[in-house]
């Protein structure tokens, strides 16, 4: 399995969100730790994918208005963007992944 710790995954996934726009920076929150804040996994993840759908609608619009010939978009913005939301999807794509991965290990696991 990898060796990726719960806990930083979840420190990228937030940060990731905070760069897209998507949210307010947080705390990252220890997994397993002695903190009285629970994580929930699946709103993490929603929140993330979000982000992602967010950063990705946000370089199409730009690149929309780049082909209008709106005067207030340079290419150099559309490229970014584009490279913002490429970024943010390769990542989500990996964390994807790296779930199955895990669910399949889990699965095959003698009880």
């Amino acid at each position: 399995m990898n060796n990726i710790q719960a806990s930083q995954l979840l420190h990228q996934m937030r940060s990731l969100q905070v760069e897209a726009g998507g949210g307010q920076s947080q705390q990252p929150t220890a997994v397993g730790g002695n903190t009285s804040e629970k994580v929930d996994f699946a709103s993490v993840l929603k929140q993330s994918v979000d982000a992602v759908n967010t950063q990705s609608q946000k370089a199409s619009h730009m690149a929309t208005a780049l082909e209008r010939g709106d005067s207030n978009v340079s290419i150099a913005q559309v490229m970014i963007e584009a490279q913002k939301a490429s970024v943010g999807f390769e990542a989500m794509k990996r964390v994807r992944n790296d779930l199955i991965s895990a669910y399949k290990e889990i699965m095959s696991m003698q009880v």
